[in-house]
Formats: C-alpha cells, sequence, structure tokens
C-alpha cells in the first residue's frame, strides 16, 4: 500500500477519538466540569472549554492534515498529560489499560509529526 494512504489512514483513525471526544466535551461543558472537579483540576469549565478545542480543533486538523507536525505534537502531549492526570490508578486494570493507550496514541501522533501528513492532505497541497 502507497505510504500516503498509510498516513491518510493513520491520520483517521488517530483524530477519529480527539474529534468525537472533544465534540462531547464541548456539547455537555457542566458535564464535563464536572468531571474534571473529581480529578482536582483547576478552573474547571474553563479547562473543560479549552480541553474540548484543543480534542476538537486538533483532530480536525490531523484529519484533513493541516499544520500537522504541529497539531500532532500538542496532541502527543495532550495524550501524555491526559494519562497522567487520569489514568495512574495501576490497581485498576481498566485504567493501567488507559493509560497504555493515551501512550501508544502518543506514539502515533509523534511519528506523525516527524513523517507529517503526506501528499493526501491539505499540508501536502501546500507543499506542491
Amino acid at each position: 500500500m502507497p505510504a500516503n494512504i498509510v498516513l491518510l489512514v493513520a491520520r483517521i483513525l488517530l483524530a477519529i477519538i480527539f474529534i468525537m471526544s472533544g465534540f462531547g466535551k464541548l456539547t455537555d461543558i457542566a458535564g464535563t466540569a464536572s468531571y474534571f472537579t473529581g480529578y482536582g483540576l483547576p478552573m474547571p469549565t474553563a479547562t473543560a472549554v479549552i480541553v474540548g478545542l484543543i480534542e476538537l480543533l486538533g483532530g480536525l486538523a490531523v484529519l484533513v492534515g493541516f499544520q500537522t507536525r504541529i497539531a500532532a505534537w500538542v496532541l502527543a502531549i495532550f495524550a501524555v498529560a491526559s494519562a497522567l492526570v487520569a489514568h495512574t490508578d495501576f490497581a485498576d486494570q481498566m485504567q493501567m489499560i488507559n493509560f497504555m493507550k493515551n501512550l501508544a496514541i502518543a506514539g502515533g501522533f509523534l511519528a506523525l509529526a516527524v513523517e507529517g501528513a503526506g501528499s493526501i492532505s491539505l499540508d501536502g497541497r501546500r507543499a506542491a
């Protein structure tokens, strides 16, 4: 399979979880803020909006391949940070799995940050 097709599929698979999660947070700010309060995050309503925007806009940027390297770095850091904030109860098997999932996602974003979006992207069209 051509590398640019693989990069497109990788972008879609990495982006979809962030687009859906960001949209969910932004359409239920109060619920998200309440959830964040349980983790002791500061200014939970503002944090909910910021996190929702990072996920949604970052996911959309990766999906369409716009400023992909920057978006991939931001989402890689975000994935590690959210693992450290919300998934460190290793006595709970699901939390350990979610922690490892976040690290794996971060790894995918780091590879994308190094490789770029490929030619089937807005970045690729701008470079042509």
